[in-house]
């Protein structure tokens, strides 16, 4: 009976998760995840892994559930977007008025956008 499975079941065809469909074509690895086009902060999908510029309007240390947190406003014109770093009282460079670009997903925290621990690029 060993390797046989159980009655009456079949085997089905599994095609590719959600998660392989979006993050495409494998890559080599240590080349890091596939790059993002940037786009504005006020059309940006929830959800899904984004690219969003523009200069950080306010930056506040919120502690969150007694973890440390450093957050964030980013805004580009088109929109504004809450920017958390968890575990963090600081980042050199992440000050107010300062040009950054921030890589992650986006979802909703008590009706507001955010996105907690992304990548991020300090710009000119």
């Amino acid at each position: 009976m060993a390797g046989r499975g159980l009655p009456g079941l079949r085997r089905q065809k599994q095609g590719p998760t959600p998660a392989a469909v979006e993050q495409g074509p494998p890559r080599a690895p240590g080349s890091g995840p596939a790059p993002v086009k940037a786009c504005p902060v006020g059309s940006a999908p929830d959800r899904v892994r984004v690219r969003l510029e523009g200069h950080l309007r306010t930056v506040t240390l919120r502690p969150r559930g007694g973890v440390p947190a450093l957050e964030a406003e980013l805004s580009d014109g088109t929109g504004t977007i809450v920017v958390v770093w968890l575990g963090r009282r600081h980042i050199a460079g992440i000050s107010a008025g300062r040009q950054l670009a921030v890589e992650g997903r986006i979802g909703r925290n008590e009706k507001a956008r955010v996105i907690y621990n992304p990548r991020y690029e300090l710009l000119s």
